[in-house]
């Protein structure tokens, strides 16, 4: 299953669901976001039937960005039941991520 691009306009139907959902907000000109990007991938194809992966870039969906008081990137927020379970910001390393996520 391929990352999703989120917006405030599906925000809340992707949320919603029955999985948990990793949304990773990020910006294009962000070199560990860049870094960061094909783990993000990785984890949605191998953990596609778990949970459900999001992408969020800050600079087109703002609104979405302060709503969760986003100010540095990447940021990534689990949300459970439709609510946010934790988060955290900066790089991770696949151990870490996966380690997020459980």
């Amino acid at each position: 299953m391929a990352v999703k691009e989120m917006t405030s306009e599906n925000f809340q139907t992707l949320v919603s669901g029955d999985k948990p959902v990793l949304v990773d907000f990020f910006a294009t000109w962000c070199g560990p976001c860049k870094m960061l990007s094909p783990l993000i991938e990785q984890l949605a194809e191998e953990k596609s039937g778990e949970i459900t992966v999001c992408k969020v870039d800050i600079n087109q969906q703002e609104a979405l960005a302060d709503k969760f008081g986003v100010e540095s990137v990447p940021t990534l927020i689990l949300f459970k039941n439709g609510q946010e379970a934790k988060r955290v910001v900066g790089f991770q390393p696949m151990p870490l991520l996966l380690n997020f996520i459980s």
